[in-house]
This record gives structure tokens, sequence and C-alpha cells, in this order.
């Protein structure tokens, strides 16, 4: 019996010269071992482990010759290449979803470490996403203001690897196929704004000129750009008929002809015809939307005042020069913002924070004050960290600094969060009054008017050209009563309508 399994169990390991032809370039030999057949002895189970082992590390090298029929969907490894998923990974700030605002990349473009693949818009900031790996783009996961959750997939690259564990499908081409580009695109510098006037209009940002620093493409490149591609046809005016001359009554003097005044030309804008759209709401606006419904849940109160600027406007005349020749512009609002600081020194509970469920006040040491800005992403509070530290100068220079970073559209989340108070300076674009919202947590803002010379009594009772700046607070009322902040008020009035005094409480 021991002898027959035996002879059953060996006649499976021979292979003839013909079989042997036929699956040569096979990469596994494969012995099937039916389990209803089992031997007991100590023999059958030697020429159970002589197949086992032939079963799994029988290597054969493949033929040049192998026929097609046979070559196609057969198995093998590849030793060169990994697939590997670079994935979202979080950017802080608690951010868990960015919408996708443009890819330097294209399937089948090389990439290095370090090389940008995407940049995304959060509702804080533009983040740029740089690769993790050498290798080859072989799948981008979104599209252009798709957006993106935290630690999902943004492609996937082939690397070099050892293969292990991948299939890959062995396929004979019937023709050699050509090489794929891997030229990448060259990126347009351009804001969000002007993108979203050129999606509207169906123009390709490659195709504008661009003015701006670097190539980048303005608005007004873009409107320049509009006005070119589809340039009104003016209609010629028709010929004026010359009037008839009676023949019995000669004019006494040949009067000179009237020239025929041609009418103005007139510039039609350039308006996009088609139906309403719906889009969600996306990068800053939906963070303004999801602050404006937490400012909902406040009460607000307002207090209005006026300040006389006339003194702040001499000391401004007088240091000006002396920043500029430290590569400084100095406006009104270092003063402002120094001033602030030193009246919420005196007020701490207006740079505080409130908690209602658990019925607790934070008093905040740092004095972390907004300032509000206009960009082309929005309106976007960045705030100068710490001013109870800095002088004058400082403020203006950070001051500087944020601008010019906002217009850009390179604002961190550093500089927009962990404000603890905001002055929205309205008057730069126009207007005396206005009714400001507080932004969570904070629980106090102002908004400044614009400058305007109005006449005024002095002391004597003489009338005088004022510089005059009115000024719109919004408080909590959850926490800030009336009488506290007209206090504050008038301590920072007296600020900059006497700005000497400034020096006595500068640390």
């Amino acid at each position: 019996m021991s002898t027959g399994c035996v002879g059953r169990r060996l006649s499976r390991l021979v292979i003839t010269s013909a079989q042997s032809n036929a699956v040569r370039g096979a990469a596994i030999i494969s012995i099937p071992v039916p389990s209803e057949r089992r031997c007991i002895s100590s023999t059958c189970k030697h020429v159970y482990s002589i197949q086992h082992r032939l079963s799994v590390t029988a290597r054969i090298t493949p033929s040049p010759v192998m026929p097609s029929s046979l070559a196609r969907g057969i198995a093998t490894t590849s030793p060169l290449s990994d697939i590997v998923q670079f994935n979202l990974s979080d950017i802080g700030e608690g951010i868990k979803e960015v919408t996708v605002k443009e890819w330097f990349v294209k399937v089948g473009d090389k990439v290095a470490q370090f090389d940008n693949i995407c940049e995304v818009q959060s509702d804080k900031a533009s983040v740029t996403i740089t690769s993790k790996f050498d290798g080859v783009i072989t799948k981008l996961y979104y599209e252009v203001d798709d957006i993106a959750q935290t630690g999902d997939p943004l492609v996937d690259v082939e690397v070099a690897g050892d293969g292990a564990g991948n299939s890959v499908s062995l396929e004979t081409p019937s023709e050699e196929e050509p090489e794929m580009s891997v030229s990448r695109p060259a990126r347009v510098l351009a804001t969000p704004a002007v993108r979203r006037i050129a999606m509207e209009n169906n123009i390709n940002l490659a195709d504008v000129p661009g003015t701006g620093k670097d190539g980048r493409v303005l608005k007004e490149d873009i409107l320049r750009f509009l006005e070119g591609k589809a340039p009104e046809s003016q209609p010629v005016a028709p010929p004026v008929p010359a009037a008839p001359v009676a023949p019995a009554m000669p004019a006494p003097a040949a009067a000179a002809p009237q020239p025929v005044q041609t009418p103005p030309r007139i510039v039609r804008q350039i308006v996009s015809e088609g139906k309403d759209r719906t889009e969600p709401l996306k990068g800053m606006v939906k963070a303004m939307s999801k602050s404006m419904n937490e400012a909902l849940k406040i009460p607000h109160f307002g207090y209005y005042d006026e300040i006389d600027m006339t003194k702040l406007v001499q000391l401004r005349k007088d240091l000006k020069s002396t920043t500029e020749s430290r590569g400084v512009k100095l406006s009104y609002m270092p003063f402002i913002v120094k001033a602030a600081s030193l009246a919420l020194t005196q007020y701490p509970i207006i740079n505080s924070s409130i908690d209602v469920n658990a019925e607790t006040v934070t008093y905040k040491h740092n004095h972390n004050i907004g300032v509000a800005m206009d960009t082309a992403q929005g309106l976007l509070v960045p705030n100068i960290k710490a001013v109870q530290n800095l002088s004058v100068f400082e403020i203006a220079a950070e001051l500087t600094r944020l601008h010019h970073v906002g217009l850009a559209g390179k604002l961190t989340s550093q500089d927009l969060t962990g404000g603890t108070f905001s002055l929205s300076n309205i008057g730069s674009i126009g207007g005396t009054y206005a009714s400001p919202v507080i932004l969570p947590p904070e629980v106090a803002i102002g908004a400044l008017g614009k400058l305007r010379t109005l006449p005024r009594y002095n002391a004597k009772g003489e009338v005088y050209p004022a510089t005059v700046m009115n000024v719109s607070w919004s408080a909590d009322h959850r926490l800030l009563d009336g009488a506290t902040v007209a206090r504050f008020s008038n301590l920072w009035k007296d600020y900059l309508e006497n700005p000497a005094s400034m020096v006595l409480d500068l640390k």
C-alpha cells in the first residue's frame, strides 16, 4: 500500500519533454493534490513535502519565442515599481476639508520630492501641497474646485520598489505605442478672483499676457483681454445731406461749413449671457458664513462717537519722512491700534472671551488686534500679535507686511487666527458710520469712518477747521455694559486727540 502510494505521487512529478516545451515561460509549476487521496505513511508525507516545495520555488525562465496565446493573461510579479497613494495630510487648525484650486501636474508627469503637486484653499488660507515621493503620477482623484477631505488620497504615484504583492497583466502589444510626453504645464500666477473672471468668460489664463510681478495675471489684464477679444463695432453715421441754397437770395458772405460731430463711442460692458447657476460655498465665503452664524447668537449693542484727529494729523506729518527713510509707510492706523492696546490695558474685560455653557470669562494676556482687510479673496481679518509689546513703528511695519501678503493671497493661518479684539477701517473705502459684527470669540469690534474736515469750536468759542473721524463700536451685551464700553472709548479717544499723552503710558 505504501509502495503504490509512492508510485502515484511520483507519477505526478514526471513532466514529458513535450509538456515541458508547452509550459516553458510559466512562472509556477502547479501540481494539484486531490484531497480525497491521503497517505498516512512517512514515505507519502516525504513525497508530499517535495511536491509542496516544488510548487512554491520552481521557476522556469520565460522563452522569447513563447506563443502569444499562452503569453496573454499569465500573471507575473513586477520587480521595478509600486503604486502608492499620496493622501492629503492634516494642515492644522482643525481644517477637515479644502478646495482644490489648481493642479501643477497631470497623469504621466514625473515628480520628485518637494515638487508642487497642487494648490488647495481652506477656509483660512491657501496651501501648496508638495510631493513626498519620486515617481510618475498615475491618477488624479479630484478636479479643480472639487472638495477634498483630510486623509483622503490626492494622487497615485508609481515609485521604485521590489514589486512585492503587485500583479501586472503581461500583454503583447500589436504595435509599438508612442512615448507619453511628460512635460509639465507652466503655472499661471493669478488670484482666485481673477481665476473666477476667467472661468466665467471661458478664458484660458495661459492665453492672457500678465503684467504683474513675475508675469502675474491681474484683473486689468483680463478686462483688457476681453475688450480685445470682442471689440465693439461702431455703426457708421450716414452722410448728412447739404441744405439746398435758394438761387434768388444769394448769401452776402460765404459761411464756413459746420463740421459733422461724431457721437461719442459708447463702451458697453461685456456681460456673459446664460442661466442661473447654483454652486456650494467655498473658501473664505464659507468661513465667513460659519462665523456670521455664530455671531447671530451674540446680542449686539452699539456705541458711536467722533474723534478730533487734528493733533494726530500734524504728528503723522512730522514723522512721515522719518519712517519712510526706514522703509515703512506711516498711516494713522498704527497710532489707532496702539491707542486701543493702551486702553485695553485699563479695561481688560474688553480683551476677553465668554463661554456661556461653562459660564466662564477668559481674560487674554496678549492684545492680538485684528485689522479687517478687503482682499481679492474677500474680507479677511489678520491680526497683529502682542501689540502691548510693540512700538508704533513696529506696528506700522507689521501692518505693511500683512497688507502686501494679503493682496498676494498668501496670508497664513498664523496671521488669521488668535485675534482678541478687532478694528475695521471702513473709512478707507468710504462711509462715516457702520454697524460692525463681532467676530467670535471676541466680545468687541470698532469700525472707523473716513476723515473729514468740519468746522468745530475750540475752548475759546472760536471756529476752526477740525479733522474729524467717527467711530462705531459693537459689543457683546452678555458680558459688556454700555458704561464700560463708553469709558473704554473715552480713554481711547483721549489718546488719539492728545497723542503726546500716549508717551506717559508706553512701556
